[in-house]
């Protein structure tokens, strides 16, 4: 992997920060290897993950989800092989998928990318 990682930087949450601050909803996470920004899928209506990607330039994320840990690598558009990131290294499993449950609307899937 070229890209820049840091092994020892933990998530910045349990959700996307993005949404989290808006009372916002997301589909899936993925998380920063550079620097631990965990924000939503481009499934997810606003896409902060790729967001990310495109204000900082850190370009590889490892997906936040529980028993995923394959990495994607924004520049290149290619799936990557890496290190164990520091803990904890998925979203809570009781999290809904999509999540949060309590502000997910009722037509979620007209919603979606």
């Amino acid at each position: 992997m070229s890209a820049p990682v840091d092994t020892s930087v933990p998530p910045s949450g349990s959700g996307c920060v993005e949404c989290e601050a808006a009372r916002g909803w997301w589909v899936h996470l993925r998380r920063c290897a550079a620097c631990g920004h965990v924000g939503c899928c481009d499934t997810s209506p606003a896409q902060h993950a790729t967001a990310h990607f495109r204000s900082t330039g850190h370009p590889v994320v490892q997906s936040f989800e529980p028993a995923e840990d394959w990495f994607w690598d924004y520049e290149r558009q290619v799936g990557l092989d890496g290190p164990e990131l520091a803990p904890p290294t998925h979203r809570p499993v009781e999290q809904t998928v999509p999540g949060p449950a309590d502000r997910v609307p009722q037509d979620w899937r007209e919603h979606i990318h």
